[in-house]
């Protein structure tokens, strides 16, 4: 990669301020800058000093103290003879040194130079951005702890300059992200609309062809149970690519979030004679995705359960030293300790001869609700052999209550 293609990385010469986005801290990179030079002339006792970027051509004062910024051609430039050599140049009287006693700044016209200093910005990678220049217009000496401690200055010069290198490239990729799951949002809507329709008129036909007293109504209720699978895997990978988008977050109760899930599951509930125990719990959370969230992991809790068994089902929040934990624990079958990691990867689902059938999102979905919240999803065992997944989410105002049981 070339000088100006790395430079570009950095947002050099420039120093372009980024674009903070809803709630983030960017780093005042020039306010820093100034600071690090004040701190190098102070401790020298030479009252000018520049933050130096050396372009192809080009010499850049990204930060200066005691004169303004400017521009100048890299030949004639001071530093742009000794910013590539790896080393401090300090030159206590630039007239009486071979390498710049005919430069114009110090013999020429624009004679204004006679101490000069020089420490290279070489990033750790080896790549020398620039130069942390001082000088005046007298003769000087530099010490050789006023030479450490300038050497030091530089290195924290770099630091400031990593550090927006690295915010910048913490805001494309998140740009990046963000316009990737857009494109998998719309994606995902139109493969789910222009299959949708088909599918549905299959799913009426085979219901048709299911009442008939025919020999073909064992198939057509074959087909339909097909139909109606892939059907709900359309539901569940439109719910997929949904999460992660902006956030609407307000205070939410746990257990009126738990009331609408089973609400939406009142018959599945009912049938499997489930069990839901819930402790309030008031959270900041986007409603819509916690239900979501919910809504999965007490479904599987269903889904999942141990055959002649109840499931029975215990979500309950609690605070915690960097946030809210909100765990859903059920009495089902469980998960084996090793695959907890494997299967919250999107459509990956465990191979056990009597589980329902499944996309394998559910718990995919799940983690990326938790992450789009800036948290994260963890599975362990329930204490009766099943399974708890536990949800860390940022810091909220909890307003606890007594527990209720719901049949």
């Amino acid at each position: 990669m070339d000088r100006q293609s790395v430079l570009a990385e950095y947002g050099l010469p420039g120093l372009e301020p980024l674009r903070p986005g809803p709630g983030s801290r960017l780093p005042d990179a020039l306010g820093q800058l100034r600071k690090l030079l004040t701190l190098a002339t102070t401790t020298t006792g030479i009252p000018f000093g520049v933050v130096n970027i050396m372009t192809a051509d080009e010499q850049h004062h990204i930060a200066a103290v005691g004169i303004d910024p400017g521009v100048c051609s890299r030949e004639v430039s001071m530093c742009g003879r000794v910013f590539l050599s790896g080393e401090t140049t300090v030159v206590p009287d630039a007239s009486q040194d071979p390498l710049f006693q005919d430069h114009p700044f110090v013999s020429g016209q624009l004679a204004s130079i006679r101490f000069y200093a020089s420490v290279p910005l070489t990033t750790a990678d080896g790549f020398v951005l620039g130069s942390l220049c001082l000088f005046s217009s007298a003769p000087a000496e530099l010490s050789p702890d006023k030479k450490a401690a300038l050497e030091i200055i530089a290195s924290q010069v770099v630091e400031v300059l990593e550090l927006q290198h690295h915010a910048r490239m913490l805001a494309r990729s998140l740009a990046e992200a963000r316009n990737s799951n857009a494109l998998l949002e719309s994606f995902a809507g139109r493969i789910s609309h222009d299959l949708r329709n088909p599918l549905t008129s299959i799913i009426g036909f085979t219901e048709l062809g299911e009442l008939q007293s025919t020999a073909d109504a064992a198939e057509f209720r074959a087909i339909g149970r097909t139909s109606r699978r892939m059907l709900a895997m359309l539901d569940d990978i439109l719910s997929f690519s949904r999460i992660g988008g902006a956030l609407r977050l307000r205070k939410v109760s746990l257990a009126a979030l738990v009331g609408e899930v089973e609400e939406d599951l009142a018959s599945r509930l009912h049938e499997a004679g489930a069990v839901i125990e819930v402790s309030d719990f008031v959270l900041q959370a986007d409603a819509e995705q916690l239900r979501t969230l919910l809504q999965n992991l007490i479904h599987n809790a269903v889904s999942y359960r141990r055959p002649g068994v109840p499931p029975r089902v215990l979500v309950k929040a609690e605070a915690v030293d960097d946030g809210v934990e909100v765990q859903v624990t059920d009495n089902g079958k469980g998960i084996p300790a090793d695959e907890w990691a494997h299967v919250t990867e999107p459509l990956v689902r465990l191979h056990r001869d009597d589980d329902p059938p499944g996309s394998g999102l559910g718990l995919a979905t799940c983690v990326r609700i938790a992450n789009a919240h800036g948290g994260r999803l963890e599975i362990g065992s329930g204490p009766d052999g099943g399974t708890t997944v536990s949800v860390r989410l940022p810091a909220s105002a909890p307003a606890p209550a007594p527990a209720v049981q719901k049949n």
